[in-house]
């Protein structure tokens, strides 16, 4: 079997990360520059504490010139991409239930978790197609397959039609050298996340740690007993994008700590 150098294993790699400045995004950056990539991060705003060695591209990617702009800027610059990394995603939908959801919730939901990658995937596959090589990652969630309709309906069913659309953007290019494969995380326990739970604590008068157990309730339970941390999450996209995971493609990875009661 092939011997590989862990450390550096990614040197000499164009990688693009989405959503990188916060959360699970910047986890995942930070973990391919430690490994040796050129790390680009494309998101809204500046992150709050700048990494001078990450090139930040700013574009609002749930629109087509945002995706144009970022596909623009990475090929004039460096003519190829290795590894993209779709985590950009979220929800800002009220609750509610289905009747409180307008067309507008719906496509910017969809905009965000849905056609951006597919954009983003169809501006850098043709450079990874003509080099036989390159990875693609699509981040998903738990929510394709245990939705929450309350006020994430719009979220879970553009993360179920990623999934799927990952599946089979994979069974196409496979045989032509890329590798596709989603990764599907349960509940983060990023930045936003624990400020979330600073706040449910003290509009209901309880501890941080009460507002924590009853999140994982309402999910029906985490049986690892905590949220993921976001450096978890990056170091299992860390291997996938690796040479090490050469032969996996079209496959999705659950990380939630059990969570999904379901094989």
């Amino acid at each position: 079997m092939e011997q590989f150098n862990f450390n550096n294993e990614l040197q000499g790699k164009i990688a693009l990360v989405t959503g990188g400045t916060k959360g699970t995004g910047r986890a995942i950056a930070e973990r391919l520059l430690q490994a040796g990539a050129t790390v680009i991060i494309a998101a809204r705003n500046e992150p709050e504490e700048r990494n001078s060695q990450m090139h930040l591209i700013r574009a609002d990617l749930s629109r087509t010139e945002g995706t144009r702009k970022v596909a623009d800027a990475i090929l004039a610059q460096y003519g190829r991409l290795d590894i993209l990394v779709n985590n950009l995603g979220g929800s800002e939908t009220p609750g509610g239930g289905f009747a409180v959801l307008t067309d507008n919730d719906w496509e910017q939901t969809l905009q965000t978790n849905l056609l951006a990658p597919v954009r983003l995937d169809r501006a850098f596959l043709p450079a990874m197609l003509a080099q036989k090589s390159g990875v693609i990652i699509h981040v998903g969630s738990i929510q394709a397959r245990l939705p929450l309709y309350d006020s994430t309906l719009p979220y879970a069913a553009a993360k179920a039609g990623l999934v799927n659309y990952s599946k089979g953007l994979s069974n196409e290019v496979a045989p032509q050298g890329v590798r596709v494969l989603t990764v599907s995380p349960g509940w983060i326990m990023t930045g936003a996340a624990q400020r979330m739970m600073q706040r449910i604590a003290t509009s209901s008068s309880i501890t941080v740690e009460q507002a924590t157990q009853g999140v994982m309730d309402a999910l029906g339970g985490i049986p690892v007993g905590r949220p993921a941390q976001p450096e978890e999450v990056a170091e299992l996209v860390g291997f996938l994008v690796s040479p090490r995971a050469s032969y996996l493609t079209g496959t999705e990875y659950v990380i939630d700590g059990g969570t999904v009661p379901t094989v």
